[in-house]
């Protein structure tokens, strides 16, 4: 607990963590495989102005909390090409795969995935990265958006036993309210268009809350997927927002919109947001998502 506590980490996070630790303990077989840890994380892009909260402040604190948690994916949004090789190099027992949004190579924000390469190996030929447009295959911001926004997915495989499954990451626009309806819908068509029977998760910051048409899209009637929050078998841990700025305070403005959904083929065993901060700031504007699933 050492990576996480140093530089006054508050007592009563240390009994989050540990309590998170604990009500994940779950009894397996033998013969099942160890559940899968999920992260979804807003890193929040290397913006100067953020003043004590610059990304090279907080940098050693958001790679530790992805080590803590034994993370085995984790979907980061707003990622700039330098942050993603400085994870790189302290993560070394990850790969990872995803383009930069505004040339299909490395300028722009990702939405990359990580994934520990112990356990897990990419099936050669399924990485993708498409826009949420209206020309998926091309390079532009979709209907309203402000933005270029994408989504970046693979087909994995599970080393010990051969199990594959999808993970898809991705980053709805600030803006848009028909470009988020619009990249529900294509998010929903790409993942029946790739998946098939298999299991699928989704991360990202959505940029919507739970009451919004975009969710319902997603998580609605007819869709395969559901929200890991509802499906936990564990009760949820932490709060209940996700995005509300670097300062911790109570705020009627803080809102849930970075999620993880999964299909019928993934059972969720807990589901936790995680209020990590330090010096009254939190490691992102956003709060990390974690679960631990099986396939």
């Amino acid at each position: 607990m050492k990576l996480l506590l140093t530089g006054g980490f508050p007592f009563f996070l240390t009994l989050l963590a540990s309590a998170f630790l604990s009500c994940t303990q779950l009894e397996y077989t033998a013969d099942s495989p160890e559940p899968i840890t999920i992260l979804s994380y807003n890193i929040r892009y290397d913006n100067p102005g953020d003043g004590a909260s610059r990304w090279d402040l907080r940098k050693e604190q958001v790679v530790n909390l992805i080590r803590f948690h034994n993370s085995d994916f984790v979907g980061v949004q707003e990622a700039l090409h330098h942050q993603l090789l400085y994870m790189d190099e302290q993560l070394s027992h990850m790969n990872r795969i995803g383009v930069g949004r505004d040339d299909g190579v490395e300028a722009g924000e990702y939405s990359a995935i990580y994934y520990n390469s112990n356990r897990f190996e990419l099936v050669p030929g399924t990485e993708e990265t498409i826009w949420l447009s209206e020309t998926p295959d091309q390079i532009e911001a979709g209907w309203d958006a402000a933005l270029p926004r994408i989504l970046t997915s693979g087909k994995f495989r599970r080393v010990e036993d051969g199990k594959e499954f999808f993970i898809f990451n991705t980053h709805f626009d600030h803006v848009g309210d028909l470009a988020r309806l619009e990249s529900s819908k294509l998010i929903l068509e790409t993942i029946q268009r790739k998946s098939g029977d298999l299991p699928v998760v989704v991360t990202g910051d959505f940029n919507v809350t739970p009451e919004s048409d975009p969710y319902r899209v997603i998580t609605g009637e007819g869709s395969p997927l559901s929200d890991a929050y509802f499906r936990s078998e564990q009760p949820h841990l932490g709060p209940n927002f996700t995005f509300g700025g670097f300062t911790v305070r109570g705020n009627t403005q803080e809102r849930r919109i970075d999620y993880i959904f999964v299909n019928d083929q993934v059972s969720v065993k807990s589901h936790a947001i995680l209020p990590y901060f330090r010096d009254g700031r939190y490691l992102s504007d956003h709060l990390p998502v974690l679960s631990e699933i099986q396939l």
